[in-house]
This record gives C-alpha cells, sequence and structure tokens, in this order.
C-alpha cells in the first residue's frame, strides 16, 4: 500500500524513477533515494497516513484553487487559462478583468461549462470541475508581451488573482546574426585579469580595455564568468558558481579608482601611505588572486571613498543622489536584502561570532523578515547604504564597459554567465527560505567529467513554490543578468527542465532527478530575452536528454559545442562545420583543462594527485582514451589543412606547440557556429586550469590568474597574427 502511493507522491512532485545517462545506458532511481528526496521537500513518507495526508493536501490545494497562480502562454498560440469550480457555480456567468502591464483593463464574461472540461475530481462529496476558458480574440489584440493579472470577483468563492504572461515564439537574435555573421570572442575570468592599475583582481576597468583591444582585432564579444555578488566578510568563499546573490554583483570588480572622490586628500591618505602601499604590491604581485588580501584593501578604499560621496552628494539634494535612489527604489527588496545582509555578515564577524553565513546567525537574525534584523538595519542604517553604494558603483562600471563594446562596434559586447543556484549559505535564500530546499544540494549524475557524480552544494527551488510565487524569482534572475550585456549563458541549462538533487550526507550518484515546468520557464526566458535584446546561449554538457536540445533549439537557444565531446561513435572528431548554426563552439571550457593541460595530459596526473579517480582501472582507461583521441585530433586537423607539416601526425612524437595550439583554434573559427568562443589562457598557452571540478580545498579553484599583464597581450605579434586568422576564417565561414 505504501508503495503505490509513495509513487503517486514520487509522480505528483515531479521526480524521476528512471533517466539514460552519460553513456546512453538506462539507470534507476532507488526507492530509498525517492523518499529521501521527498522528504528534502518536506514531506513526510514514514508511513502510510502521512503519504495519503500528504497526497490529500496536494490534491486540495490543486483543486480548491480557482485561479492558478501563473499561465505562461506564447504570442502566437491561443491565449487561454484554466478554472476550478465546484459543480454547482460552472453554469455561473462570470466576468473576468485582465489588468495589463501598460495600465489598460480589459473585461470579458463567459460561462465555464462551455469551456472545455479538462478534469473532474471529488472532494467531501462534492465535485469539482477543471475548464479551459479561450479569451475572445477582441481581447486577445488587445495584449501584449509581457506581464498581466487576471482577476475575477464572485460573492460564492474567493478567486485569488493569476499573473498572466504573454511570451514570444523565441529569443532574440541580432539581425546581424541572422543574416549570416560568424563572430567570434574572447571568454575571459574576469578576476583573473592582470594589469598594471588593478588591485590584484581584474576589474570593469580591465574589462573595458579588454573590450577595446579585443575589439580592435575582431572580436564581438567578451565572455564572463559569473560576476554574481559573492561575500564581503568571507573573502575565501570566492566560487563564482557558490554566489550570495545572482541578482546583483561582486563587489570586488569595481575599479575603485574610476570612482569620484577617489582623487580627493582623504581616500588618497589612506591609499598612498607605505602600509598600503604595501598591500598592494602583494596582492598584485600574488600568483594567484590572494582575496583575503583584496578584499582588506578595497574594503579600506572604498570605505573612505563612501565617506567623501556620501557626504558630498547623498545627504543632498543632488543629482548624484537622485540616481542613486532611483537605483535602490528599482532593486527593490532583493537589493535591500543584500545590502542588510552583507551589513549584518560583517558585523557579526566584527563581534567575533559565527558568521560564514544565515544557518549559523543568531536565531532571531536568520531570516531577513525577523523584527531583528528590521531593527539591525535601522541601527546599521548607513553601513547598509555603504553596500548599497558598492551594488550602484558596480552596476555603472559594468553598464560604462558594455557602453564601450557598444561603441567599437561589438556585435554581441558582453555576454554574462548565470550560475545554477546559490549557496547555503547565501542572501537569496536568507529572504526567501520558503524557496529552496535546503536539505538537498543540486549536482550531476556520474558523467564522463565527473565518474563519482557531482554535488555542488547549491540548494535547489522547490518547482512548486516556485510555481506559487508566479516565477518571480526566475523573472527577476533573467531580468538582472541581462543587464548590461549582449548575451546570457545559461550554466547547466538543463536546470530548466530537471535538476540532479542529492540529499545532504548522500553521495551525488545517490541523487535523482526532480524535473521543472521548462516550457513556462522557457517562455519567461524568451521574454526577457526580446525585452533586453539578449542572445541566449544554454550549456547543455553532461546528461543531457535530446528532447531538451530539440525544444533550446526550437526557443532559440544557442546550443553549446565543446570540441573534444563532439565525437563519432568511431572516436573521429566531428568537423567544427557540421555543427549547428545556432551554438557556440569552443574547444575548452573553466571545467577542463587548458589545451596545453588536455594534451599533456596535466588534468589527469592532477587528479591522481588529489584522489579524484576512484581505482587505477579508471584512470588507465582515461589515459588510454585521450591517447586515442588525441591521435584523432590530429588526424582531424591534417585532414581539413587546419595544421601544417609543421604539426607532427603522430601523437606518440607530437607534443603541444603554438603552431598546434592556434592551428585548433582557427580550425574551430572555419566551423558553422554562428559564435566561437576562445579561452584567453590557450592565447597565452597557460598549463593550469582554473578549476577542477569536485574539489573545494585541494586545489586553489577560481584564483590562478593569466600569465601576462593585460597591456602586454596585444603587444604579441604572434596573439595579433592568430586574432587576424581568426577574423579571417570567421568571415570566409560566412
Amino acid at each position: 500500500m505504501k508503495g503505490t502511493g509513495l509513487q503517486s507522491l514520487v509522480a505528483m512532485r515531479g521526480i524521476e524513477t528512471e533517466y539514460v545517462d552519460a553513456w546512453g545506458e538506462p539507470a534507476t532511481i532507488s526507492t530509498l533515494s525517492q523518499e529521501k528526496l521527498l522528504g528534502a521537500l518536506g514531506l513526510d513518507t514514514s508511513n502510510e497516513e502521512s503519504i495519503a495526508a500528504a497526497l490529500d493536501a496536494h490534491h486540495r490545494k490543486h483543486w480548491q484553487r480557482v485561479l492558478a497562480p501563473v499561465t505562461v502562454v506564447r504570442s502566437n498560440q491561443a491565449f487561454s487559462f484554466t478554472i476550478s469550480l465546484p459543480i454547482q457555480h460552472v453554469n455561473d456567468q462570470v466576468v473576468a478583468e485582465i489588468s495589463c502591464e501598460d495600465g489598460s483593463q480589459h473585461q470579458f464574461a463567459f460561462t465555464p461549462v462551455e469551456g472545455k472540461l479538462l478534469a473532474s475530481t471529488t472532494l467531501d462529496e462534492h465535485e469539482y470541475q477543471l475548464y479551459e476558458i479561450l479569451l475572445p480574440d477582441d481581447i486577445c489584440s488587445k495584449i501584449a508581451m509581457g506581464y498581466h493579472s487576471v482577476s475575477i470577483a464572485s460573492d460564492s468563492y474567493n478567486a485569488q488573482p493569476m499573473r498572466f504572461i504573454v511570451a514570444p515564439e523565441t529569443c532574440y537574435k541580432p539581425e546581424i546574426i541572422k543574416q549570416g555573421k560568424k563572430a567570434w570572442g574572447l571568454s575571459v575570468q574576469l578576476y583573473c585579469l592582470r594589469s598594471q592599475n588593478n588591485w590584484g583582481i581584474g576589474d570593469f576597468g580591465d574589462l573595458k580595455k579588454l573590450v577595446a583591444d579585443s575589439a580592435q582585432r575582431g572580436a564581438d564579444f567578451i565572455g564572463l564568468n559569473p560576476i554574481h555578488a559573492l561575500y564581503p566578510a568571507d573573502p575565501e568563499a570566492c566560487s563564482p558558481y557558490g554566489p550570495s546573490s545572482r541578482r546583483w554583483l561582486n563587489y570586488l570588480y569595481i575599479d575603485v579608482t574610476a570612482i569620484e572622490g577617489y582623487d580627493s586628500p582623504a581616500v588618497q591618505a589612506i591609499v598612498q601611505s607605505d602600509d598600503f602601499q604595501t598591500r598592494l604590491a602583494h596582492s598584485r604581485a600574488a600568483e594567484w588572486v590572494d582575496y583575503a588580501s583584496v578584499t582588506a584593501i578595497k574594503l579600506e578604499a572604498l570605505t573612505a571613498l563612501f565617506e567623501q560621496y556620501n557626504a558630498k552628494y547623498l545627504t543632498k539634494n543632488t543629482r548624484q543622489n537622485k540616481a542613486f535612489k532611483a537605483f535602490v527604489a528599482e532593486g527593490g527588496e532583493s537589493l535591500e536584502m543584500l545590502a542588510v545582509y552583507d551589513a549584518l555578515q560583517a558585523d557579526l564577524k566584527q563581534s567575533g561570532k559565527e558568521s560564514w553565513g544565515w544557518p549559523v546567525f543568531p536565531d532571531d537574525l536568520n531570516e531577513f523578515q525577523k523584527p531583528a534584523v528590521a531593527k539591525f538595519k535601522k541601527a546599521h542604517a548607513k553601513n547598509v547604504k555603504f553596500y548599497l553604494f558598492l551594488q550602484w558603483q558596480a552596476a555603472l562600471q559594468l553598464e560604462d564597459a558594455q557602453a564601450e563594446a557598444e561603441r567599437v562596434g561589438m556585435t554581441i559586447g558582453l555576454y554574462r554567465d548565470l550560475a545554477v543556484g546559490v549557496s547555503e549559505g547565501s542572501a537569496e535564500i536568507w529572504g526567501n527560505k520558503d524557496l529552496y530546499c535546503t536539505q538537498a544540494s543540486v549536482g550531476a549524475p556520474p558523467d564522463i567529467l565527473g565518474p563519482l557524480g557531482q554535488n555542488w552544494g547549491l540548494p535547489p527551488m522547490d518547482p512548486e513554490k516556485l510555481y506559487d510565487q508566479q516565477y518571480q524569482p526566475i523573472i527577476d534572475l533573467f531580468s538582472a543578468n541581462m543587464a548590461s550585456s549582449g548575451a546570457l549563458r545559461i550554466d547547466h541549462v538543463m536546470a530548466l527542465l530537471r535538476l540532479w538533487w542529492v540529499v545532504k550526507g548522500d553521495d551525488a550518484k545517490e541523487g535523482g532527478y526532480i524535473n521543472y515546468p521548462v516550457d513556462d520557464l522557457l517562455g519567461i526566458l524568451a521574454l526577457e530575452s526580446q525585452r533586453n535584446q539578449s542572445l541566449v546561449i544554454g550549456e547543455d554538457l553532461g546528461t543531457v536528454p535530446e528532447a531538451i536540445r530539440s525544444k533550446l533549439a526550437d526557443n532559440g537557444i544557442y546550443s553549446y559545442r565543446v570540441f573534444f565531446f563532439e565525437q563519432a561513435e568511431d572516436g573521429g572528431f566531428f568537423s567544427p562545420s557540421h555543427y549547428p548554426e545556432q551554438s557556440m563552439a569552443t574547444l575548452t571550457t573553466h571545467d577542463m583543462p587548458t589545451l596545453i593541460g588536455f594534451w599533456h595530459c596535466l588534468d589527469l596526473e592532477l587528479g591522481k594527485e588529489l584522489g579524484l579517480y576512484p581505482t587505477e582501472e579508471i584512470l588507465s582507461v582515461l589515459y588510454k582514451d585521450r591517447h586515442k583521441n588525441k591521435q584523432a585530433i590530429l588526424d582531424t586537423l591534417h585532414g581539413h589543412g587546419s595544421v601544417g607539416s609543421d604539426v607532427g601526425s603522430d601523437v606518440n612524437v607530437t607534443g603541444m606547440t603554438t603552431a598546434l595550439n592556434y592551428g585548433m583554434q582557427i580550425h574551430m573559427a572555419t566551423g558553422s557556429s554562428a559564435l566561437l568562443s576562445l579561452q584567453l589562457e590557450d592565447w597565452l598557452q597557460m598549463d593550469k586550469p582554473v578549476n577542477i571540478p569536485g574539489t573545494f580545498r585541494e586545489y586553489p579553484n577560481w584564483k590562478r590568474k593569466l600569465s601576462r599583464n593585460l597591456e602586454d597581450i596585444f603587444d604579441d605579434p604572434q596573439i595579433n597574427a592568430l586574432a587576424a586568422k581568426l577574423t579571417d576564417a570567421r568571415r570566409k565561414a560566412e
């Protein structure tokens, strides 16, 4: 009996019981894992009675809600919504009022029973019926794409208003890309940039220069790592894929010297002091980003600068204060929440209390909505204002970098990266605990990149709560991350369809997939893409169902094609000329070794040292596969004439050289993908990876800097020649 009820509960909450793994083989989620996943969703499955109660509660919630919280329709389809009513009311005439985003209002009357009957059920001996209601054509013609509201008034029942979202057919594509232009650009982890001016970490000033220099050599975009807000009071929590908030920016990327007031005597007295200059020199010279040192010097200077700026502008009726207040008002509760969180975390740390995240905050401060937090905010208003100021300045500088991209004629400009989640101690969860399931984490089942599976330490959103909140959190995410950019890369885009959940304490391989409302989320993505004129790239690597690939393509989302994964069954590599036009091609990614690292098997060597491979047999197979793949790559390059006789054709005697490195990049440039992204570290022929998946403290992830200063890169004749050849190859590919 428990089995039947349990399976109903599993199906009701969208848990998959079977899937096809990364090797194309069928895999099953154990019953124990299914029960644990339900527990992470807050459901008690300890006995038949609790399972029956959970099923009944869900059933009642579904049927007794007259209007759904949210309905998403496409502009090329019939506009409709559903209504659920007791049978005695299905013959009543209902007047629906549609409040449109532009302020207009429209009414129409309907009788539910005249709609299409979709389903019926019995609750407490009363029959309920669910009908689909089509909007009249004359009303549909008045409703533009956007976010609207549908409400109905009745003395017989209470109906909460429904959000009604009208979305376009597909995501935005720049006209020049639709006409066949083949663009190339550079991908860079912004913190990796070295320069003569930055303070030990790449910043928005560096980004602006990189945009100008690369555009001059034919690049059409600069792809960034996630630049989400991290933790000012916890600088070692530096993973861009484990942020505190995905809506806001990492203030460490602020170019302090570009803020008005930096030249003031008070600020200069601090930054020109011997002690400050010593620490600054250390931060710049460090081989790896020293986040603690960078954070200390930047906060010290920014605090002094804020004092000057606040006194001069933000306490008076100035143009700057009006702009600042407008920014804060537009940011709303989300921005306020992050600023309060940052101020609170800093205060707790300064007081010597545990502070890594809200789970260790005092009970009265572990949730944004608690009265003690409101008191803290009032008592520390200036500190909160400081963190609001940082977000404002970061947003202005990012906007300036994108404006530079437009000025120099880049087709896309900046493309941003949206991480798949936030870390457990994040401000986002602190402010919306109902949405997140903190007893689970997002990850991946065993695959080629991670044979043990992966656990990313990111609590997932509950898809049902996301629906209940009318998709507002996801709308905000898409909108915020398309700001000041021409494209958005969505990390692990399969998250729109399903996510691999791992329950706390379990191994990654013991997790399971939970489904998300993919069609609704894709509709919202398309709407925000068109509104922000932002092209969308979906990182569709790993265990990817074919269904999602075709669905992404139909929605105008660019696939992510990594050369090393584009192999035929016989082991040969597909020619880039066979890649889908609607794709971004690349040789490698931030989760993979550099070209030199790949060719010399440095990643396998390092993985062995770090204990990433369970057995010698697995490692031996990986070495053998790498050897075969390298030979197949040489065969491909020579077969297409992408390298000359200066590159050997026998893997046993051919090491990685500049000719081979650059030849691989030019080979990719001849392909059919509309977009080609290349890693700046491969231009510089670096060997160390920036990240090793599956590691935490074993390797200094997210800290490796580039080997050369930004000012020197484009002084290199070889690099300039490579850029020219890439530009030429892309033009010929058109």
